[in-house]
């Protein structure tokens, strides 16, 4: 049997952060093969989440990147047991890897055979079940800006394409402070539509119905009209363009982008978001 020197263990150590007695034993296994010691360390990674696949994955983080230009942002979600591994330095920096990685990723991270020898590497190191969630990719269409934001240390994660039609506007530091203003409403106020156009005939029906519950025996000449008021609250509290913007909730985000569009002297228009939160 060859010998397994500290520094051999070191360098499978290194390459697959598992611990010291981890990585001796799979070079004794291996007579100190490094690339077959990798391999089986590996293979128990794919071995703990299959031993593991009930347990329930709800801690975890969001981590995001942006491309050095700008105009692409993305957001994933990486699943774990618990809150311990969640904080763990190895498991954000495989989090925050895979969001860098998707930038130049086509389709979902999770399919990429790089990604699922990484992920058994995190999960042989760690030992816990680990899920890569969702990922989503947003590049820039047109003139404007894509904007990412992460909230409360990973919990929440949005991601925003605002444009406008003049490249200057793209620059001007009131335009991006609005973007990170916008991503910080999302984060707080969760719309789950960006239009009231966006929301499904029976979802309206459903909230349509159950006001009528509310109100029977009212007159019918201000039953519509009552029906017709909730509603619009109801689209106000859901919809991202109705809803009062957090920092001055006198003015509602429809207004926002017209007051800010007349003083950048340009017409801005929230294309699309996306907003994520752990285990949700």
């Amino acid at each position: 049997m060859p010998d397994i020197t500290a520094s051999l263990v070191k360098e499978l150590r290194d390459a697959t952060s598992v611990s010291m007695m981890e990585c001796k034993k799979a070079l004794v296994t291996t007579n100190g093969d490094i690339e077959a010691a990798t391999k089986l360390l590996r293979e128990k990674g794919v071995a703990v989440n299959t031993k593991r696949a009930a347990k329930a994955t709800n801690c975890g983080v969001i981590a995001s990147s942006s491309s050095d230009d700008g105009k692409c942002s993305t957001l994933v979600e990486v699943n774990c047991e618990t809150d311990f591994t969640a904080k763990n330095e190895d498991f954000q920096a495989f989090a925050q890897d895979l969001s860098a990685k998707i930038l130049s990723c086509d389709g979902s991270i999770a399919d990429n055979e790089e990604t699922q020898g990484a992920l058994m590497d995190i999960v042989a190191a760690i030992g816990e079940k680990i899920v890569i969630k969702r990922d989503t990719k947003y590049t820039l269409d047109g003139t404007g800006c894509v904007t990412p934001y992460i909230h409360l240390g990973g919990k929440v994660g949005v991601l925003i394409e605002l444009a406008c039609e003049k490249e200057d506007t793209t620059s001007n530091d009131a335009f991006k402070e609005l973007a990170k203003d916008l991503t910080l409403h999302i984060a707080a106020a969760n719309p789950g539509y960006l239009t009231s156009d966006e929301v499904p005939e029976d979802v309206v029906t459903a909230e349509r119905d159950i006001y009528a519950k509310q109100v029977e025996g009212k007159p019918a000449e201000i039953l519509e009209k009552i029906l017709d008021g909730k509603i619009k609250k109801f689209f106000s509290e859901i919809c991202l363009v109705n809803q009062m913007f957090v920092k001055d909730t006198d003015i509602s985000i429809t207004k926002l982008l017209e007051a800010k569009g007349k003083e950048l002297d340009d017409t801005l228009t929230i294309k699309r978001f996306v907003r994520y939160q752990l285990g949700a």
